[in-house]
């Protein structure tokens, strides 16, 4: 069907601003894009060093990348069995990773890495609020006390097959100075909170040396059969006084004073990372054990050579805030109207909408052991955390989480008949409360409160009440 021409005229004036004259060259519109200033570009990025003017996306892209950042916090004791004091403690942490895929520009190396880790924590006696609270020390309010000073975390190689095979990162191995905490029961949630049962020891360390602090020769397995199932076992070299800040984590024969007292750790996990339902809620479900080969008392002074115990893990996100709206595309070529039995009457979106991080999410870990050789033969921790919980504040946290550990019955028996001690340990609870505000890209401000209830598991040491601060920035 032919066009008219008075509506030709219509569609060419509805379309162009304005008419030019005869023989007066047309200009195109400019189109003027305002880019952020270095200062905003500073202030919303991930980084308080920045880009180091380029360089830092440079030595990315070879394979290169740096991690840094410090947490402070300040721990006002309100009420203790020592009365009211402040404390501060803090620690800073560095970190390098070379990824030989990308440095020498072959796929088949993509999974493959070399990685370093250091630290430094504060040893002024002032920095410790266990001075005042007298917990146990599985429940200090600070979990910096352990390994402070400068520290060797890690170093050694991680091997890969990345998207290799069927399943991504379907086998990966690693190798060397290790830390068998953040190998075994990850918890990234738990993280956020300071109390040293919650964060780092998680009832396995009130029993064995497992905090961020044990570092060993060792090298772990980790299998993926498919997506969502994962196995992982790890061997380590064990050995005493693992966390004591006096060997600065370059405790590399083991127990120096007589090599001959080493022995040999062992962890297992198991565990599924399902998607749940149409928003995709992420989980962890795992299950795992592990063996202390160091030689050891009962509580009745029978000898053993080692310590076993067992942790089950269940975290997922409960609830995910609606995404945000794709924009949607221009209408069709035929405006309207139906080509080769298509409708281009409504816009179409071809990307699919980026699932938003904003909701609530739990985690939760329960850990038995034997009670003739394990001060905690029962612990649990629970946790609750939403992302973004107030309007307009999309990066923020409000979070909460209690832990609870009972007293071997055997150690109570022990201090009863050969101590003669009658007010025996029985069990210490933590609730932690907190708020972080995020202030901008890489840094936050997290106001937080602790009660601890029996901090030592008896009746004679007073609850303790702590209010105060965390600050921390990503270098």
């Amino acid at each position: 069907m032919k066009s008219h021409p008075v509506l030709l005229l219509a569609a060419l004036l509805a379309s162009t601003p304005a008419l030019t004259r005869a023989g007066t060259a047309s200009t195109a519109p400019v189109v003027s894009v305002q880019e952020d200033s270095a200062f905003q570009q500073w202030w919303n990025g991930k980084n308080l060093t920045g880009n180091w003017f380029g360089a830092r996306d440079a030595l990315a892209d070879y394979g290169l990348t740096f991690t840094g950042n410090y947490q402070g916090v300040f721990y006002g004791v309100v009420d203790s069995q020592k009365g009211s004091r402040g404390f501060y403690d803090m620690q800073i942490n560095f970190g390098a990773e070379l990824n030989f895929g990308k440095a020498l520009n072959l796929d088949a190396l993509e999974g493959v890495k070399a990685f370093g880790n250091v630290r430094y924590r504060d040893s002024w006696a002032g920095s410790n609020p266990n001075n005042f609270v007298e917990a146990n020390s599985m429940f200090n309010p600070s979990n910096f006390q352990s390994g402070t000073q400068w520290r060797v975390l890690s170093f050694g190689l991680e091997a890969g097959t990345a998207d290799n095979l069927p399943v991504k990162d379907m086998v990966v191995l690693r190798g060397g100075w290790l830390q068998p905490q953040k190998e075994f029961a990850d918890q990234p949630l738990s993280k956020l909170f300071v109390n040293n049962a919650v964060n780092s020891a998680k009832g396995i360390g009130g029993n064995i040396p497992f905090s961020s602090s044990f570092s060993t020769w060792g090298g772990t397995l980790k299998v993926k059969p498919i997506d969502v199932w994962y196995v992982k076992g790890g061997l380590f070299m064990a050995f005493p006084q693992a966390t004591a800040s006096s060997n600065h984590g370059l405790a590399y024969e083991g127990y120096a004073p007589n090599p001959d007292l080493n022995g040999l750790m062992a962890m297992a996990e198991t565990g599924i990372t399902p998607k749940l339902g149409a928003a995709e809620l992420p989980g962890k479900y795992a299950f795992g054990g592990y063996y202390w080969g160091v030689d050891n008392k009962s509580f009745f002074g029978a000898h053993y050579d080692g310590q076993y115990g067992f942790y089950g893990q269940a975290d997922q996100m409960l609830f995910r805030e609606p995404s945000p709206e794709v924009e949607p595309l221009a209408k069709g070529p035929s405006d309207g109207k139906s080509v080769a039995g298509k409708d281009f009457k409504q816009p179409v979106s071809m990307d699919k909408p980026k699932l938003s991080d904003q909701g609530l999410s739990m985690f939760n870990l329960l850990s038995f052991a034997p009670k003739y050789n394990n001060l905690f033969p029962f612990y649990f921790q629970s946790g609750l955390v939403y992302t973004g919980l107030i309007p307009g504040r999309d990066q923020d946290l409000t979070m909460f989480s209690v832990a609870y550990g009972s007293y071997s019955f055997y150690n109570i028996e022990n201090l009863q008949e050969n101590v003669g001690n009658i007010n025996q340990p029985n069990y210490t609870m933590v609730f932690e409360w907190g708020y972080r505000f995020m202030i901008n890209g890489f840094s936050y401000i997290q106001p937080l409160a602790q009660y601890i209830v029996k901090p030592n598991g008896t009746g004679n040491v007073q609850n303790a009440a702590v209010l105060g601060f965390q600050v921390g920035a990503t270098f």
